[in-house]
Parts: structure tokens; C-alpha cells; sequence
């Protein structure tokens, strides 16, 4: 083992790299643990790793190098046609579960929760590592394994605060069965990298599904949430649901004195800007690429007004599509076929942000001599309009991520904020889209 990689791992988790995705605490035998869950939660190696230890985690980490093509040809096979907004995809529909209370309790058509549920009773797995709420704490998110559907089923919803799903690695790796795996992208990197070095911890992973993700936030903005609200300690919280409610869903926190704090989803978006973790700027992958199903919001006038929620669907593995197919013939779930132009569509603003602005991003932080990730491929070509639009964009995310941005934040009626970033979102994206849609079409 070179020292080389000893000095990759120690930038990867000092230097803005580290994803937080938890596998050098899972694999590091209490070795590496994290520190300061509630604000940066980085993890921090409290005694010295063995070589071989390092070898280990450093194969799996998602921080620096994870090379998608590479990737792709050992999941889906060589020569696998891969889209550079979707990635390899073999099935694209938009669908919902037809059971309406899995779908209800769901972030929008309650598709994973369904494919879970799917592949525990038909003994396609024995097991699912999902990410529910924490019973004794309950503002954190906790990983643990379902082996039964009613521990599916209260795990469903997405949690748009740090999960270090891969902490719980040593727990799969002794579990005794087939297990699906579900977790973000950059969780879903580790995984697959794990899998590719034949590393025993990923050995009973038979299925791996994640949701798209466009960021995801610091505990902070909870926290700043609730001083909006007068509240100055977290752990007056009874309960945290980030889609509660019929779709698109309202942020609920419930203290336990009885007081309930709600948003709509849409309003409690003023958080990302000023809490988001900058490690997901330079993050390429919208639509967990590397799954073998993954699924979205179909973001759609079409689908938002029925309301209910519908899921953007993609199958991407043999195996996958086979599992969607059957259970679209048993009436688990419903599926309507659509193309990649659609599948684009109904998302450019989050393919901006991560097939534009990431790649941007990485070449600024890389002329400023600052570590960069590296996924085995390059976008370019981008009009100067576009990069005038970055420096903007990046310049806020500085600005408001800053201390005092935050500290006035506090101090304004929080669903004022939410009306005003709706509405600035709404005139954003309408003066920007056709320079968005016309990059995606280039």
C-alpha cells in the first residue's frame, strides 16, 4: 500500500472532498469516526489507521475518483450506451405505486418504497439498508436494516439533511441474506467502487436503488429553521418529516410541547442556498446513474396539478427492468413510457446546476489549485453566457453560506422567505430556460 494513498485519503477528507457518505467510519473498526454531526459533520481519524484499512476504505471512497465509464461497463455491461444527462438507461416511464397509502407516505409516487416491498415478499432479498428517522433522536436520520415491510414502509420519504448511509457497512457485511441497497449518488459511487474491489461488506447486495438528489443540506438549516420559528434547541423536536402531506409535500417538525412547524416543500427551498454542503456544487450525478432502478419527481405541469404524486422512473440494469416489468403485470405499480427529451425536461434545472454548473465549478476550483473530483469524463463547450451565469450563481452560494448571511436569515418571517424564493425561482428559471434548454440540446 503506498503512502500515496494514505495522503489521498487525508485530503479527501480535509480538502472539501469528503461526501460525508460514512464509509471510512464504517470500514475504519472505530478508527475514523465523525465529528460535529450537527454542524460539518467530517469524519476525523481518532487513531492511526492500519495499511490495510486504508487500502480498504480508499477503494470505496466517493470523495476524489469515481470513474463512470469504468463503472458503467462493470454494472451494466461493455459497450453500455450511456446518456451524459441520464446516464445508461434501458427503461424511462413516469409511474406510481398503486397502493395509495405507500404512495401517499412517499416523496412522490411512492416507486422505491413499492420495489422494496416487491422484492422482500417475492424473496428476491431478505433485507433492504434504508434511512428512517431516529426513535430516541428523532431530528437525526438513522441507516438500519428493514427485514420486515412495516420497517420499509416507516423509512419511505426522502431526508434532505446528511445521511452517512454507509456507516452501517459492517452490518451488512454480517447480515445473513440478499439485501437492497437504497442511497444517494454519492453513496451509491462508494457501493459500486466496493463492489468493483470484490470487498466483502457489499457481498449480500443484490439490488441497488437510490432517488435523484440535487443537494442536500447541513443540519444547520433545521436548526435555523426553528430559531426562525423562536425555537433554540433542537432537541425539542418530537418528530421531522421533510414530504409530509399529499405531493409535492410540506416540511413538519413537531416539538414536543405540541407546536407544529410546517412549510410546503417548495417554500422551505429558501434553506438550500445558505445550508447547502458545497460538496454537492462539484457533485455530476442528478439521477444516481449507477443504480439499477433510480426515480425522481416528474416535475411536469402535467403530473403537479393532478397532484397524488408521480415518479420518474429509471430502469437501468437487466435485472432492474425486469423487476419494474413485473411488477407493472402483478398491478404493484403503474408505469407510462416516455423518451430522454421528456426525461430531460422535466429536470433541466437540476441538469443545469450539475452537467453545467459542477463542470464549471471543478475547473474553476482546479485553476485556483484546489483538490477536485475526477469522474473519468468532461463536459464542455458551454456559451460565456453560461459561465457569467456561474460566477453569479457561485458568488451567492458564498455570499449567503457565510455566518452573518445566516444571522439574518434568522431574523425573517421564514414563510416570507419561502414566498420570495418561489417567486425568484420561478422568474429565474423562465428568463433562463432558453439558454438551458439549449445547452441540453447541443
Amino acid at each position: 500500500m503506498s503512502q500515496g494513498a494514505r495522503e489521498n485519503l487525508r485530503k479527501a477528507m480535509t480538502e472539501g472532498l469528503c461526501t460525508r457518505c460514512g464509509t471510512c467510519v464504517g470500514l475504519g473498526g472505530g478508527r475514523v469516526v465523525f465529528e460535529d454531526r450537527a454542524g460539518r459533520h467530517l469524519p476525523r481519524a481518532v487513531e492511526e489507521l492500519a495499511d490495510q484499512q486504508v487500502e480498504r476504505i480508499w477503494a470505496g471512497c466517493s470523495a476524489q475518483n469515481v470513474s463512470f465509464p469504468t463503472l458503467d461497463e462493470s454494472i451494466f455491461g461493455k459497450g453500455a450506451h450511456r446518456d451524459p444527462y441520464l446516464g445508461h438507461a434501458k427503461l424511462l416511464a413516469i409511474g406510481h405505486c398503486t397502493d395509495e397509502d405507500v404512495r401517499n407516505r412517499g416523496s412522490s409516487g411512492g416507486i422505491l418504497t413499492a420495489l422494496l416491498l416487491w422484492l422482500l415478499e417475492t424473496g428476491e432479498i431478505q433485507g433492504a439498508v434504508v434511512t428512517g428517522m431516529d426513535r430516541v433522536e428523532p431530528w437525526r436520520p438513522k441507516t438500519f436494516i428493514a427485514t420486515t415491510s412495516q420497517e420499509i414502509i416507516e423509512a419511505a420519504q426522502s431526508k434532505y439533511i446528511i445521511t452517512s448511509v454507509n456507516e452501517i457497512l459492517p452490518e451488512m457485511e454480517r447480515f445473513d441474506g440478499a439485501l437492497a441497497y437504497v442511497g444517494l449518488p454519492c453513496q451509491v459511487h462508494s457501493i459500486r467502487k466496493l463492489q468493483g474491489a470484490g470487498d466483502s461488506s457489499v457481498r449480500r447486495v443484490r439490488y441497488v436503488l437510490g432517488p435523484y438528489c440535487g443537494n442536500t443540506l447541513h443540519f444547520s438549516s433545521i436548526r435555523s429553521l426553528l430559531a426562525s420559528h423562536g425555537v433554540r434547541d433542537y432537541r425539542e423536536i418530537e418528530s421531522l418529516r421533510f414530504r409530509d402531506g399529499e405531493w409535492p409535500g410540506n416540511l413538519r417538525i413537531r416539538l414536543r410541547s405540541g407546536r407544529l412547524i410546517d412549510m410546503p416543500k417548495f417554500h422551505a427551498n429558501y434553506l438550500i442556498p445558505f445550508h447547502i454542503v458545497k460538496r454537492c456544487l462539484v457533485c455530476t450525478d442528478l439521477t444516481n446513474e449507477l443504480t439499477d432502478i433510480s426515480g425522481g419527481d416528474a416535475w411536469s405541469p402535467l403530473y403537479e396539478k393532478r397532484g397524488k404524486g408521480f415518479s420518474i422512473v429509471v430502469g437501468r440494469s437487466d435485472k432492474g427492468v425486469e423487476c419494474l416489468k413485473c411488477m407493472e403485470a402483478a398491478g404493484r405499480i403503474r408505469l407510462t413510457p416516455i423518451d430522454a427529451s421528456e426525461a430531460v425536461r422535466m429536470h433541466t434545472h437540476g441538469f443545469d446546476l450539475k452537467k453545467r454548473g459542477a463542470f464549471i465549478r471543478i475547473r474553476l476550483r482546479r485553476r485556483l489549485g484546489r483538490e477536485v473530483p475526477d469522474y473519468g469524463y468532461r463536459l464542455g463547450g458551454f456559451p460565456p453566457l453560461r459561465y457569467a451565469l456561474e460566477l453569479v450563481i457561485s458568488s451567492l452560494f458564498v455570499v449567503l453560506g457565510s455566518a452573518p448571511a445566516r444571522w439574518l436569515l434568522e431574523r425573517v418571517n421564514p414563510r416570507l422567505l419561502g414566498k420570495i424564493f418561489v417567486r425568484l425561482r420561478t422568474i429565474w428559471k423562465r428568463v433562463t430556460r432558453g439558454i438551458k434548454v439549449h445547452e441540453l440540446r447541443s
